[in-house]
């Protein structure tokens, strides 16, 4: 099988994540794999394995008007329909919306291409725009499938776009999780006997850790052997910062930015959150759940619900609910027992999402033959809900 993957970057995020670890697995089965990027090699965070052919298109960045948008558009598209025709995949796999809208322009006129695109958000929490928001209707026509990551994406886009097909499939979860640069010692933020709740993701305003830092204050002096920990870096790390420091908890709510080996941190952790206003399937949730952290989140669209079993490993919360989020997070953080009987579901999610698993979905829609990735909810239910 030949296989080549398109996304803008491979700087640090979750689809990138997917799309790494995904190339990787396919490069280690023995699959010829090329990863095209639109930005340069050099600000790649995520390590691929040798096998994988990295390709950089270097065509990132630049503002302007309508007119410059076009051309830089155009000129991806040029650049990625050259790739395609030098290298002739079997399969090409983009990875977001806008690189399934250039793959989709890419291919045209390459019948013996398999063409599949693929959303990594919630699209009626995340707009494009209008010029985007049409190219991505009109376009998805031009795939042979689109790929969502839940059943309410997947119900979007067959209402939205003309997609002729939209399967869903989750994101898979690697575990453990490997380790690269910048590396940074839980035990430096953590004295050894303390509790920690935490939170990972980008400090930014969709992430609501606002509203974590609130609860948590309100929280802290009911348990004092706890530590709120967020990972993470965005704009809003002086604001929340502050935001710590004005409510008196100065050394209790810790921010170690961006971090290579958040596997180091799940296992020193007790419990996690997610205060989100909306997600697409939130990886880090999995990846948390994977170590054996129960988990406490807002049942935001989209993602939490099909990753947290409500009860049975984690707490889902209505989103605005802040009296119920720190009920959730106060029932864990005072019995130890409750915390060990969930943990011991959570690390399902090893199975639930792993990535042998949600691979061999992929590879049913990429080869021919009988077997068929399930579309909407019936997929849904099969990878994120099964018992473990």
């Amino acid at each position: 099988m030949r296989l080549l993957i398109y996304i803008h970057s491979l700087e640090n995020g979750g689809a990138e994540r997917v799309a790494a670890n995904l190339a990787n697995h396919w490069a280690g089965i023995g699959w010829e794999v090329t990863l095209v990027t639109v930005a340069p090699q050099e600000n790649d965070f995520y390590r691929l394995d040798p096998r994988v052919l990295r390709i950089a298109l270097n065509l990132a960045g630049g503002k302007g008007n309508l007119l410059a948008g076009f051309w830089r558009t155009a000129r991806r598209v040029q650049g990625l329909r050259r790739e395609l025709r030098r290298l002739r995949p079997d399969v090409a796999l983009s990875v977001m919306q806008t690189a399934s809208v250039v793959l989709a322009l890419a291919a045209r006129g390459m019948p013996e291409l398999l063409a599949i695109g693929s959303e990594h958000n919630f699209p009626a929490r995340a707009p494009l725009g209008i010029v985007w928001e049409t190219l991505r209707r009109h376009a998805y026509a031009r795939l042979a499938a689109v790929v969502a990551l839940t059943s309410e994406c997947a119900d979007w886009l067959s209402t939205h776009t003309r997609a002729r097909r939209v399967p869903v499939i989750p994101n898979p979860v690697c575990w453990p999780l490997p380790k690269g640069e910048p590396l940074s010692d839980p035990a430096n933020a953590c004295p050894p006997g303390r509790h920690v709740l935490l939170a990972v993701g980008r400090l930014s305003e969709e992430k609501n850790f606002t509203s974590l830092v609130a609860s948590f204050a309100r929280l802290a002096p009911r348990h004092p052997d706890w530590d709120l920990v967020i990972l993470g870096d965005g704009p809003l790390r002086a604001e929340l910062q502050a935001q710590a420091l004005a409510a008196g908890l100065a050394g209790r709510v810790v921010f170690p930015g961006r971090v290579g080996n958040v596997g180091d941190w799940y296992a020193r952790a007790s419990l996690n959150a997610m205060s989100s206003h909306f997600e697409g399937f939130p990886n880090t949730l999995a990846e948390a759940m994977a170590y054996g952290l129960p988990a406490v989140s807002v049942d935001c669209d989209t993602g939490p619900r099909d990753i947290i079993r409500h009860g049975v490993d984690g707490f889902l919360v209505q989103p605005g609910d802040c009296v119920a989020m720190e009920a959730a997070l106060d029932s864990l953080m005072r019995d130890s027992r409750l915390r060990e009987r969930f943990a011991a579901r959570a690390v399902d999610a090893r199975e639930r999402f792993s990535i042998d698993k949600i691979a061999g979905m992929w590879e049913a829609l990429f080869l021919p033959g009988p077997v068929a990735v399930p579309d909407a909810a019936r997929s849904r239910r099969h990878a994120a809900t099964e018992p473990g």
